[in-house]
């Protein structure tokens, strides 16, 4: 992997952590787990377009 796509899958793995942080102290926020889905998805889209 390259040094952007490790960033971006720090990145997504950190965002979990704050999302799921968020969600146990102030209850689940539909958007915030939205996001991070989008997020998820890019990330592994960049993983897979390495691989080629």
């Amino acid at each position: 992997m390259s040094g952007s796509t490790k960033t971006m899958g720090v990145v997504t793995v950190g965002a979990l952590v704050v999302v799921t942080a968020y969600t146990a102290a102030l209850g689940s926020n539909g958007w915030l787990w939205f996001g991070w889905v989008v997020l998820g998805l890019i990330t592994i889209g960049m993983v897979a377009s390495r691989g080629n």
